[in-house]
């Protein structure tokens, strides 16, 4: 993907934005976990990408778990997860996470109708300790429409750098669209919360939505510098808005019909 002048100028200047934010954590051992969820192909990955390149690789790390093993799945749910949550002065990106029970597992059947109630009941209480406890949490949800998504399919398996990111989840993506829908739906029905809310990315536009979102996570924390570079620190609510207003707009939206 190429882009102009104007989007890596901008880039940089909010990565460099990033690295002050990582300063702050550091000095202060600031504890900062954000999630990226969202469809397969939304754009997460790229995303973390955008984040890190520039930061510190001793003070984050980037969290993607693979299938559980054996001995991972005669354990609680959570407990591989909390092993990536952010040490004193460390921020961590998790690439998928303990929301795979929310929707993921549940559409493919990779968890049982019980297991889904429990971790429902449970989750928002335990992100409710790791906030008491210290931890800033911020959960993002990448969103994209049924033909984007079927787009960039396309493009990984004529890609052959692109094809590792191809799995059989992808491949029932499409088929399953309306369960993936109803699941997602849920989710933020039963964990959006005033303490741990989900933040909606428009994720069509991969280039602003990596923007936004950079400027969503440098807009909810104070540190030494914060605007030096003079770009927009403040995200478009066209891209990236909470939950909440998502849904009241898609609800304006649909009264017009």
């Amino acid at each position: 993907m190429k882009y102009t002048p104007e989007y890596e100028a901008e880039l940089k200047d909010l990565q460099r934005e990033l690295v002050l934010l990582q300063q702050h954590v550091v000095q202060n051992d600031k504890r900062l976990l954000i999630i990226f969820e969202g469809r397969d192909a939304a754009g997460k990955g790229g995303a973390i990408r955008h984040f890190t390149r520039h930061l510190n690789p001793r003070a984050m790390r980037v969290i993607a778990l693979p299938k559980p093993t054996e001995k991972e799945v005669g354990q609680w749910f959570f407990q591989r997860y909390f092993l990536g949550l952010p040490n004193p002065g460390e921020i961590i990106f998790f690439d998928r996470s303990w929301y795979n029970r929310a929707v993921v597992e549940p559409v493919m059947g990779f968890c049982t109708p019980e297991q889904y109630e429990e971790f429902m009941g449970q989750v928002n209480n335990i992100e409710k300790m790791l906030i008491d406890d210290g931890i800033q949490i911020i959960k993002f949800w990448f969103s994209i429409n049924r033909t984007a998504q079927q787009n960039r399919f396309e493009a990984r398996k004529s890609d052959i750098l692109k094809q590792w990111k191809l799995s059989t989840v992808d491949a029932l993506a499409q088929e399953k669209w309306d369960d993936f829908t109803y699941y997602k739906e849920k989710m933020f029905e039963r964990t959006h919360t005033l303490s741990s809310p989900w933040v909606i990315v428009n994720g069509n536009d991969k280039p602003r939505a990596r923007l936004e979102s950079i400027r969503y996570v440098l807009s909810q924390t104070e540190y030494a510098g914060k605007g030096k570079t003079s770009t927009r620190l403040h995200p478009n609510s066209k891209v990236v808005r909470p939950y909440d207003q998502e849904y009241l707009v898609a609800k304006r939206e649909s009264d017009k019909l």
